[in-house]
């Protein structure tokens, strides 16, 4: 499994399917651990990220280190990503073809790891994985479509202007674990939306 995700890692390094690898410093694959139970799946990289090739690792990297270190939580235990691996100028928001170009390697991963849970971070990511959008009217909420299971908060970032999400963000990953430790002990869980394909 770790074999198959340097793979990814190498191809992701050596992407050029789109505009972005030509402004980029490097491009971010996912990290962390191969065997975690939940996958945390952001927008993009930012500046930090796009020069150390490492995702989540700027201030939004640190909420997000915060958030789960309240709830027992290292970085080590999960594995972060993005919908797209590379930077886009000025941090904008990726566009569909930037999201449609670089699905694969999110979907590779994905396969690889088998989450139980995928844990939506914003915006960009609820729209891209579920069309989705208001991620802070359903943030909170476990989504299943085609057998997996989705959980919704707010990006990290968000929590930087908005102090008052710091909490959100804390509490949403406080029950996601709880949610994680009761699939692990084959409990029922209440799901809050059904997709039906």
């Amino acid at each position: 499994m770790e074999k198959k995700l340097q793979e990814i890692k190498q191809q992701v390094i050596e992407c050029t399917k789109c505009e972005l690898s030509k402004t980029r410093n490097n491009s971010v694959a996912g990290k962390g651990n191969f065997k975690s139970d939940v996958i945390f799946v952001g927008e993009a990289p930012g500046k930090n990220e796009d020069l150390k090739g490492e995702p989540f690792i700027g201030i939004a990297g640190k909420k997000l280190s915060m958030a789960l270190e309240s709830a027992g939580i290292t970085r080590d235990e999960v594995y972060i990503t993005n919908i797209v691996k590379c930077r886009p100028p000025n941090n904008r928001v990726p566009t569909t073809n930037e999201r449609e170009t670089c699905k694969d390697y999110l979907k590779k991963e994905i396969e690889i790891i088998k989450p139980k849970i995928i844990c939506i971070l914003g915006n960009t990511a609820f729209g891209s994985l579920l069309d989705g959008k208001e991620i802070t009217k359903y943030r909170g909420k476990i989504v299943r479509k085609d057998n997996q299971l989705y959980f919704l908060t707010v990006h990290p970032a968000a929590t930087i202007y908005n102090q008052k999400l710091i909490d959100v963000l804390k509490n949403d990953i406080e029950k996601l674990f709880k949610l994680i430790k009761e699939l692990n002990d084959n409990k029922e869980i209440q799901i809050d939306i059904e997709y039906t394909s």
